[in-house]
């Protein structure tokens, strides 16, 4: 139950002993703002990386290919690997188990022109699952689809900032544009949480790009999304077994990495959960000896208060006070000081992270430094049970003292 008085008395030995009070809550402040600080540099970068992978998804894989840089059964050094739909279509029956999505890709750069306007844009030719390999937003329309495929037709998906550039304001949706002399349909208009260059971008069927621009099978790369249920160590397995399956079906010297390599995201998620879990863990060794420092600091001067306050305990106990109104007193008294002196931290501390958030991305790629509200209250209140039982304990001793005991005390 409220009690009016006792709070009274709180604010009367808080405002009588300022100092002190000042430095109890400057021990609680510190510590919780060091901790907010710390978590939240390192929860800034975790988004930097998280940002570098945001226009793909995040259980793919690529296969390319280059020149030979070793001789291998009799073939050459220098020889150029070429990428063919058999090898597309070996990895999705290979390991069809294994495979959530799969694409083929060409890579290609031509003008688009539409009316009185043209430029030169990247335009890749792949299959209709590379929309949720690229994570490819659709705004208007749609992505290309298997009938687009099976009947090799004319029709592309353009990027928001294509269409920006060659219809302005006006609608591109169903319009013809030129591509590279070809007229093709625009079907879909598309963006991408991966910037303005993959917003530059077009995309046609892998079909019509083989047979419009070459007329044979050629691709430039495999991109595919590996089963989700894989666990990150089953993922790379399975990533290796392809390269040494496709190096080997392609008479490939088995450690040429220029002439074929799989550019796994599952090794770089592996990579990066390490390094994570590493820079976490150095920050809750450090902000836990923080809080430890916070603690011991609180325990050390509510030593001192009680002592110093033994003989205002003696008075009291022999007008009648009981031991429990006492130790509750300076147990609230504590407790206040360290919920208040908690809080600022925590907002001083979420102030200065807002403040240099710009510059720390500028600077040292620390993207959007922030802290879980939940771990720094978790911390305050382990602070404020830390200085509820240092309150306890000194003022149950001193409570249970006898009132003459308590008087003689210096």
């Amino acid at each position: 139950m409220f009690d009016l008085d006792r709070w009274r008395e709180i604010f009367q030995s808080i405002n009588k002993n300022r100092l002190r009070s000042v430095m109890s809550g400057f021990t609680v402040a510190f510590a919780i703002l060091l901790f907010t600080l710390l978590f939240g540099i390192v929860s800034g970068l975790s988004n930097s990386f998280k940002g570098a992978f945001a226009d793909d998804a995040q259980n793919s894989m690529r296969v390319r290919v280059w020149k030979t840089t070793k001789p291998f059964k009799g073939l050459q050094t220098g020889r150029r690997i070429q990428l063919k739909n058999d090898e597309y279509n070996y990895v999705k029956e290979e390991y069809a188990n294994k495979i959530q999505y799969q694409s083929a890709r060409i890579y290609k750069n031509f003008t688009l022109k539409y009316k009185n306007k043209a430029d030169n844009y990247n335009i890749r030719a792949v299959n209709p699952a590379h929309q949720f390999l690229e994570k490819t937003i659709i705004d208007e329309g749609r992505f290309l689809n298997e009938r687009d495929l099976k009947e090799k037709s004319k029709v592309i998906v353009i990027g928001r900032l294509v269409k920006e550039d060659l219809f302005g304001e006006r609608p591109a949706l169903g319009k013809r544009l030129n591509v590279n002399g070809s007229s093709y349909q625009i079907i879909g208009i598309f963006s991408d949480d991966g910037g303005d260059n993959e917003e530059r971008i077009a995309y046609i069927p892998v079909t019509t790009a083989q047979m419009i621009y070459g007329n044979n099978d050629y691709i430039s790369q495999i991109v595919l999304g590996y089963n989700p249920n894989l666990s990150l160590d089953a993922a790379i397995a399975f990533g290796n077994r392809m390269e040494r399956d496709l190096r080997k079906k392609m008479n490939i010297h088995p450690d040429d990495q220029s002439a074929l390599s799989v550019r796994n995201m599952a090794e770089a998620n592996k990579g990066v959960g390490q390094f994570m879990g590493i820079l976490y863990a150095i920050v809750i060794l450090v902000g836990s000896g923080t809080l430890v420092a916070g603690i011991i600091g609180i325990s050390n001067i509510m030593i001192f208060v009680i002592k110093e306050r033994t003989k205002e305990f003696g008075i009291r106990k022999a007008l009648g006070a009981k031991p429990s109104s006492i130790v509750g007193m300076v147990v609230q008294e504590s407790v206040l000081i360290t919920t208040l002196a908690g809080y600022l931290g925590l907002s001083l501390g979420t102030y200065l992270l807002s403040l240099i958030g710009n510059s720390l991305e500028e600077d040292y790629f620390i993207k959007d430094p922030s802290v879980s509200t939940g771990i720094v209250v978790g911390a305050t209140i382990v602070l404020i049970l830390s200085g509820l039982i240092a309150g306890y304990l000194p003022a149950k001793r001193a409570a249970n003292i006898k009132p003459i005991v308590a008087l003689r005390a210096d």
